[in-house]
């Protein structure tokens, strides 16, 4: 099954020239099927680019997806037109307004590590998406900042400031062979990283969490809260062959301090074309957490978010 998205959004002719089932409204409208509702809440600067990682990623399963964007109300992008975000994006005010639901919901990472989460000017709307998403939606991932927002919102974890930036592909290891989500998995396997601030394990265990993905040189990847109906991810499966090197390139054309990244072009040569070793987890990752969305979501829309729904218990028909 595909993934249904606007015939007019970039994202359309991306995936579909890349292979992607995608299917637009009036195709969708003509199964008699409840698809798979995904919101994406995008807190990139480059929001197109983001579009296309995530859609390309949930748009791999077999299942139907419904994919909606959602943007902070008052927060203004620099970097994409006001013409896109008016043509393809919702406000979270009007969607929490609206009382709709939604089976999954990705917030994404922002670069904004630098700042105190209370020092964030949308901080108190993204602590009511926070509330909502419990209420609302029945299984959210948060990406890098996003996750760490969230872990610090429902569980008080701090994020620690690095001395130097975070940055290339890094090895990790599998600490939960036997968890749905990383069913697939190899026992390690090379994940991109690209930040300025790192969790700690033994803060994240004391918090009562699972951590699923590991490196000891980079922390905590991986982190189940069964309790909110979420994972936590602090690196970014989701990217581009090319993305850490447009990273790079910026960095070094503003003259800014930062180090090749590790273990990401050959022989760490940048001249070199940089090589992909992360595709297939990011598949098995996003597959696995939209397959135990699928196989718990209650079939009725009005009961997610109510106590009668339980992440992880199988849903009987």
């Amino acid at each position: 099954m595909p993934i249904k998205l606007p015939s007019e959004l970039p994202a359309y002719d991306v995936l579909t020239r890349e292979g992607v089932m995608v299917m637009d409204e009036d195709s969708a409208s003509r199964q008699d099927i409840r698809p798979i509702k995904i919101a994406l809440l995008n807190l990139m600067p480059k929001k197109i680019q983001t579009e296309n990682q995530f859609a390309r990623l949930i748009g791999a399963t077999p299942l139907q997806i419904e994919f909606s964007l959602i943007r902070m109300s008052e927060h203004q992008t620099k970097n994409t037109a006001a013409e896109h975000m008016e043509a393809f994006y919702r406000p979270f005010a009007e969607v929490e307004a609206s009382g709709e639901k939604f089976d999954g919901l990705v917030i994404t990472g922002a670069p904004i590590e630098h700042l105190e989460f209370n020092e964030v000017t949308y901080w108190e709307e993204l602590a009511r998406v926070f509330a909502w998403s419990q209420t609302h939606v029945h299984a959210t991932m948060g990406v890098c900042w996003g996750g760490m927002a969230m872990i610090n919102y429902f569980h008080g974890v701090k994020k620690h400031i690095l001395d130097h930036k975070a940055f290339g592909c890094v090895r990790h290891q599998n600490l939960a062979p036997a968890s749905p989500f990383l069913r697939g998995f190899s026992d390690d396997m090379v994940m991109p990283v690209s930040r300025w601030t790192e969790m700690r394990r033994a803060e994240v265990e004391a918090a009562g969490l699972p951590v699923l993905i590991h490196s000891p040189e980079t922390g905590p990847a991986l982190v189940e809260d069964k309790a909110h109906r979420a994972l936590y991810i602090f690196n970014h499966l989701e990217y581009d062959s090319g993305t850490l090197k447009e990273e790079y390139d910026r960095d070094v054309a503003a003259g800014k301090p930062i180090n090749v990244p590790a273990n990401y072009y050959p022989d760490d040569d940048p001249t070199r074309t940089p090589l992909n070793r992360w595709r297939s987890h990011a598949h098995l990752l996003y597959g696995n957490w939209i397959n135990e969305i699928y196989l718990t979501t209650p079939f009725d829309v009005a009961r997610i978010g109510t106590d009668s729904t339980d992440w992880r218990a199988p849903k009987t028909f």
